[in-house]
C-alpha cells in the first residue's frame, strides 16, 4: 500500500483523532500481525489476481497462520476476540483488499458464524475447529436469483426424506461456494414452511453431493479476486444430522446477519483508509504547474473532506464494538452504520480517484480497486435503502417494507 510521504505532518494521518490510543493490547496486536500480512504477503499481488479475477489461493495458508480466524468465537481453536479486535482486523483487512476480506468474511462470520450461534455442540465440535484452521472452507448460502433484499421470501427448499433431507432450488452470489467443504443452505421446510439451515458438504473424497453445482459470476468490476458463483440445488440429499439444531426460522438467518453487519462498517473505513491515505501521498508528490498538488485549495479541501467522513466512520465504529462488547448494539443500530458508512466510503473512494486524476484508473494505484470494491460493499449486507427502511421502522413504529 502507498505510504504517507515522509515530512507531511503528523496530524495528516488518517486517524488524526488518535483514537488507536484506545486500542487494547490485544487489537494493537491484531492491527500489527494483520497490517504486517497485508504489506508484506497482499498487496505484492493482489492487484494481478484482481486483474485475472482468480482467488489468491496462495494467501490462504497464510492467513490461517495469523491464528484469527473465528474472531470472536471462543475455543473450538477459534482466538475468541473482543468486538474492538475483531473490527480491526476487518479494517486492516479491507485496507489490503475487499476480497480477501470478503472470503475472511464469509468463512469466519457468516458460515462459523451459523454454526457457532446456531449448531449443536457436536456440531460445532464437528466443523469449527478445521475452519479455524482454514483446513475447512465454509460458504453461506442464503441470496438467491430472485431474492436478494426479500430474502425472506427465499424459495429453495427442504424436505425431510427419511434419515435425510432433500435440496431443491438455486443460490446466487455465494462466496466460496465452489470450493467450500461445508456450505450452509437456507432453505424453507416444506413441511411446516419454515426457514432452516442445513449444511451441504463434501464426502471424504472431497466431492460435493450429486445435485450440486456452483458456476462462478464472472464480469464483476468490483471483488474480482473473490469467487461467487450461482448455486444449483436438485435434489440434493443431505444426512438429518446436517441441519443447524438452533435454526427453526428466517429470525435465525437474521440473527447472523444481525451479528456481521457491523463488519461492513468496518469494511468500508477500511477501504476509505486506504483511498484516502493513497491520495495523499499522491497528492504531495504529483507535481503541476510546478508545485505539488497537495498546494492547490481543492485538492487540499477535497483531503480535509474526506478525513472528516473518516474521523466520523471511526467514531461510529469504535463505540459500536463497544455497544456490541456490552450486548446492547440492536439491529437497527446495525444498519445505520452500514447505510452510513457504506455511502461515506464509496464518495472518499471517489475523490481518492478524482485526486489521482487518469492514474487513479490504474489498478497499480490501487485506489481504483478499492472503489470498485466499495461498489460491492454498497449493495451487499443489504443497501441503503434497505438500511434507512429498518432505521425508519425503528424510529417510527411503522414499516414501509412492501
Amino acid at each position: 500500500m502507498t505510504t504517507i510521504t515522509s515530512g507531511l505532518p503528523e496530524t495528516s494521518s488518517s486517524d488524526y483523532y488518535l483514537l488507536d490510543e484506545l486500542l487494547t493490547d490485544e487489537a494493537r496486536d491484531v492491527r500489527d500481525r494483520v497490517r504486517g500480512f497485508v504489506d508484506r504477503d497482499l498487496l505484492p499481488i493482489i492487484n494481478d489476481y484482481w486483474d485475472r479475477a482468480e482467488f489468491p489461493f496462495e494467501l490462504v495458508p497464510k492467513i490461517a497462520q495469523l491464528g484469527l480466524v473465528g474472531s470472536t468465537i471462543s475455543g473450538y481453536g477459534c482466538p475468541g476476540l473482543s468486538r474492538l479486535a475483531a473490527g480491526v482486523l476487518t479494517r486492516e483487512l479491507a485496507r489490503g483488499d475487499g476480497s480477501v476480506n470478503t472470503f475472511f468474511g464469509v468463512q469466519t462470520g457468516l458460515a462459523m458464524g451459523s454454526i457457532a450461534l446456531l449448531g449443536s455442540e457436536e456440531q460445532k465440535q464437528r466443523w469449527l475447529p478445521g475452519m479455524a484452521a482454514l483446513d475447512t472452507i465454509g460458504a453461506f448460502a442464503l441470496t438467491e436469483p430472485g431474492h436478494g433484499s426479500d430474502a425472506v421470501r427465499l424459495e429453495t427448499t427442504a424436505r425431510r426424506d427419511g434419515d435425510h433431507w432433500v435440496l431443491d432450488g438455486a443460490k446466487r452470489w455465494i462466496g466460496n461456494a465452489s470450493f467450500a467443504d461445508v456450505v450452509v443452505v437456507w432453505a424453507r421446510d416444506v413441511e411446516d414452511g419454515r426457514v432452516k439451515a442445513i449444511v451441504v458438504e463434501k464426502d471424504a473424497d472431497g466431492r460435493y453431493p450429486d445435485g450440486y453445482s456452483a458456476d462462478l459470476i464472472t464480469g464483476k468490476i468490483g471483488k474480482r479476486a473473490v469467487w461467487q458463483p450461482d448455486i444449483t440445488l436438485r435434489g440434493v440429499r443431505v444426512p438429518v444430522e446436517n441441519k443447524l439444531d438452533e435454526a427453526q426460522s428466517f429470525r435465525d438467518a437474521t440473527r447472523v446477519l444481525t451479528s456481521t453487519r457491523g463488519g461492513a462498517a468496518w469494511e468500508s473505513l477500511g477501504h476509505a483508509i486506504a483511498a484516502y491515505e493513497i491520495a495523499l501521498a499522491y497528492a504531495a508528490d504529483r507535481h503541476q504547474f510546478g508545485k505539488p498538488i497537495a498546494s492547490f485549495q481543492l485538492v487540499q479541501h477535497k483531503l480535509a473532506e474526506m478525513l472528516a467522513e473518516i474521523t466520523a466512520m471511526q467514531l461510529y465504529c469504535f463505540r459500536m464494538a463497544d455497544l456490541q462488547e456490552q450486548g446492547r448494539l440492536t439491529g437497527p443500530m446495525a444498519s445505520l452504520a452500514k447505510m452510513h458508512h457504506a455511502r461515506k466510503a464509496r464518495q472518499v473512494c471517489l475523490d481518492a480517484r478524482d485526486i489521482l486524476g487518469g492514474n487513479g484508473l490504474l489498478i497499480e494505484h490501487h485506489v481504483a480497486r478499492h472503489l470498485t470494491d466499495m461498489e460491492v460493499v454498497h449493495t451487499y449486507e443489504g443497501t441503503d435503502s434497505i438500511q434507512s427502511l429498518i432505521v425508519g421502522r425503528d424510529l417510527t413504529g411503522i414499516s414501509a417494507f412492501t
